[in-house]
């Protein structure tokens, strides 16, 4: 197993540096100068050469991927070329809201994915579960940009019970939290529900169909138990997955639902970073979310790993 862990330790830290090759090639084929947006109307040729030589923007590209690899690995973000602060300070006031937006979408989200698909898989092509089944598929067809709008216009412009926009500080009361978060977190949970909630029934009805499953039908074993106690747990493996690829979603899917909900987040930053053109906080920013992503795979590589040891000797 500790052969195996390693093993996926070491793709994870191999898809790590694709996925930075890929966010400083995506920076580079960015339109518009960083030189030019920088000094705006002032720019003229002479002060856009020396912002550029200033900036080491006149080195080739790859000379720049490497030094600035070499900082990622340090730890070293580099600063802001608009604000002049440290990128690593900049991206902590925002990580912060973000993980809360995430975790408390996922506390909501998991639980109650679980529940719809095993109440689903329970009694298959029954009302109930055609219900259910329906509903995931519409969930699923709508984006996030969508459903948020949508909720906005019942909840914030017709009935006037909750905020428009998710406004939060250090300084926001409990109760401000909670009503400026309650339409993102919806939003999100909407978002992620839907594939849950099919990938569980989908995995217990796939277990219900196996030998010993049979065998305990024909025992006479309640249907609830059956479930519970012998198809959920043989049916972790690909739940785990399919929860693991959500999470690592909600943190890429809240670029579009904090922007729609003027959310102070990770997404927000990001969208704003493009728009200054503010290089070293998009790429540092997009790292971030790289990192989330790969690690919450790797939890979930472990998790699947723990809970089937008959994995051990196939891998």
């Amino acid at each position: 197993m500790i052969l195996l862990l390693v093993r996926r330790f070491l793709l994870g830290i191999v898809t790590l540096w694709v996925a930075s090759i890929l966010v400083f090639a995506g920076t580079e084929i960015l339109p518009g100068d960083v030189a030019s947006a920088i000094l705006g109307q002032s720019a003229t040729p002479e002060t856009i050469a020396a912002i550029r030589q200033q900036l080491r923007l006149d080195r080739p590209a790859p000379v720049r991927y490497v030094v600035w690899l070499s900082h990622i690995v340090r730890g070293e973000l580099g600063n802001s070329l608009t604000t002049g602060r440290a990128v690593s300070g900049i991206i902590s006031d925002s990580l912060k809201n973000t993980v809360v937006l995430a975790a408390l979408t996922a506390f909501f989200a998991v639980p109650l994915s679980l529940g719809l698909g095993l109440l689903s898989a329970a009694y298959p092509d029954s009302l109930l579960d055609r219900g259910i089944s329906i509903s995931s598929l519409v969930g699923i067809s709508l984006p996030e940009f969508f459903t948020g709008t949508l909720l906005v216009l019942v909840f914030a412009v017709t009935f006037h019970l909750l905020p428009a926009v998710s406004v939060v500080s250090e300084f926001s009361s409990f109760m401000h939290k909670f009503r400026a978060l309650v339409l993102p977190i919806l939003t999100l949970t909407l978002a992620v529900l839907a594939h849950m909630t099919r990938m569980t029934r989908a995995a217990i009805l796939d277990t219900l169909g196996s030998h010993y499953v049979e065998m305990a039908i024909l025992k006479g074993v309640p249907r609830s138990r059956i479930i519970l106690r012998h198809a959920l747990p043989n049916a972790l493996g690909p739940i785990i997955n399919v929860i693991a690829i959500n999470i690592g979603f909600l943190a890429s899917g809240v670029v579009v639902v904090e922007s729609v909900f003027a959310y102070p987040g990770l997404g927000r930053l990001i969208i704003d970073a493009v728009s200054f053109r503010d290089i070293p906080l998009v790429q540092g920013t997009a790292m971030i979310f790289c990192v989330f992503y790969i690690g919450v795979n790797l939890l979930a590589d472990l998790l699947v790993l723990t809970t089937n040891p008959r994995l051990w000797d196939k891998k």
